[in-house]
């Protein structure tokens, strides 16, 4: 299983400091999503993806959820993404659904025409993964299409599409999260995860100050032998101002999913500042975990 940070984590740092902190803190990779830095005027976007690559790798690309400068629309963003991947050699993407909130119906019927998103979209060499979405409309409604498990599942078969599951974005629905977890997991279709905690009507949390049970989670990826990507995609407001903080908090945070998905390497390195070893660091977030 590769250990994977997401520069949303940390967006309003340069992004040469949250390619540090990941490599600094001992993540296999990051996940860069397209934003503002990407709009116009016109960069040699591959030129600089690939400056950061020097610092530490790109192991995914998310393609933009805002109105980017240049790249067109949603059908041309998510090409664009795949265009940069292939162009740096970045194994995977992930885009998110059409929302019928915002209309987006042009979107929709570009998404049913195509047949097979790894060889039309992907070109065979990209992984294109779509992300299953939070329950944030209406009385708690999801807003997106194939926001129901099901019909997300049948979607991905029907259209050898995989998928970024976020285990924040299920904890907001109404759903039974192990159940639908398991639903999406056996369908195999399962290449990427966006991992964080939700509670209280509140997403991305830290593990530990939501309600989701994510050490058992973690455990079941262990035990069953899950060998793709779980991104580390928290909001900046969970972590402190200053980078020491952010540094000893990602620390934190990055020793207990060791611990919890890598246990013969659990031991290694983890000693706090006063030179103690720590026995347990998933012990800081046992609370709230379903985890006894």
């Amino acid at each position: 299983m590769h250990l994977v940070m997401s520069t949303g984590c940390l967006y309003h740092l340069p992004a040469e400091k949250t390619f540090e902190i990941a490599r600094d803190v001992g993540f296999d990779g990051v996940e860069v999503i397209i934003n503002y830095d990407f709009g116009d005027p016109p960069k040699d976007y591959t030129a600089r993806v690939e400056q950061w690559q020097k610092i530490h790798p790109v192991l995914s690309l998310h393609a933009p959820f805002l109105e980017i400068n240049g790249w067109g629309n949603k059908m041309r963003q998510l090409r664009r993404t795949v265009d940069l991947a292939i162009a740096i050699g970045i194994p995977r993407i992930t885009f998110h659904p059409p929302s019928w909130l915002a209309c987006q119906w042009k979107f929709v019927r570009w998404l049913n025409r195509v047949e097979d998103f790894q060889e039309e979209v992907g070109r065979g060499k990209v992984i294109v993964t779509i992300e299953n979405m939070p329950s944030t409309g209406p009385f708690g409604s999801n807003p997106y299409f194939w926001g129901k498990t099901r019909s997300m599942i049948e979607f991905l078969h029907n259209k050898n599409l995989f998928l970024t599951f976020d285990t924040a974005h299920m904890g907001s629905s109404k759903a039974d999260f192990i159940s639908d977890f398991h639903q999406f997991y056996n369908s195999g279709r399962m290449r990427n995860i966006h991992f964080s905690d939700y509670g209280y009507g509140r997403e991305h949390l830290l593990p530990g100050h939501g309600i989701l049970p994510l050490t058992r989670f973690l455990n079941h990826l262990r035990n069953t032998g899950y060998d793709e990507s779980l991104v580390l995609e928290l909001s900046p407001r969970e972590l402190p101002k200053d980078e020491e903080g952010i540094r000893e908090r990602m620390q934190d945070v990055f020793d207990y999913l060791r611990q919890e998905t890598r246990p013969e390497q659990a031991g290694e390195g983890l000693e706090d500042r006063s030179g103690k070893g720590r026995e347990d660091v998933s012990a800081l977030y046992r609370l709230n975990s379903g985890h006894p």
